[in-house]
């Protein structure tokens, strides 16, 4: 996990065990979790900001770290059918996640750097919210063309929000719109 600045002494990024943090809650008031680790070493440090590393579906295994639903949550996978899945995944845990960069307009902004999803999900995902619901039916839909993936290592890291607020992702779930 990438740590706060100043968080733990010398300290910018530590591996713990989860049963380990799940006990020692971070003093971050925000938490960004990323699918994969180009994007996790990527991640430049932010004050009050900690970046933990999901590993793609592997985000169930964050459900014993229950500080987590006291912090600003954010995650940010790739825009495609399984990394959508994977934030759905994660807020079975966390309801309030908020999606960071998850959204139809980085998708049509970074149309350049589109690849083929190898094999897509059509799988339910009740806990999108609803501009994300949208996206995943499009992308199912193959509306922006056949198989569409956008990477989240293809976008750029300056278009990472300098803050992270309401501005920066899709929402927290259907229920918590409004």
């Amino acid at each position: 996990m990438r740590l706060p600045p100043g968080h733990a002494g010398p300290f910018t990024e530590l591996a713990v065990r989860v049963e380990e943090l799940a006990g020692a809650p971070l003093a971050a008031g925000t938490v960004v979790v990323v699918e994969n680790e180009i994007t996790y070493l990527a991640m430049p440090p932010r004050p009050g900001t900690a970046v933990l590393l999901g590993g793609g579906y592997a985000v169930g295994r964050l459900a014993p770290l229950r500080w987590l639903a006291d912090r600003d949550v954010h995650y940010w996978g790739d825009i495609d059918t399984h990394g959508l899945a994977i934030l759905d995944r994660l807020r079975a845990s966390f309801p309030r996640v908020r999606s960071l960069l998850m959204d139809r307009a980085t998708l049509l902004a970074h149309r350049s750097q589109w690849v083929r999803e190898g094999t897509p999900t059509r799988a339910a995902l009740p806990r999108l919210t609803d501009a994300e619901a949208e996206l995943h039916a499009e992308l199912v839909g193959d509306v922006h063309g056949p198989a569409v993936r956008l990477e989240q290592e293809r976008i750029r890291i300056s278009a990472v929000p300098e803050h992270f607020g309401s501005d920066a992702g899709s929402g927290a779930g259907r229920a918590g719109q409004g």
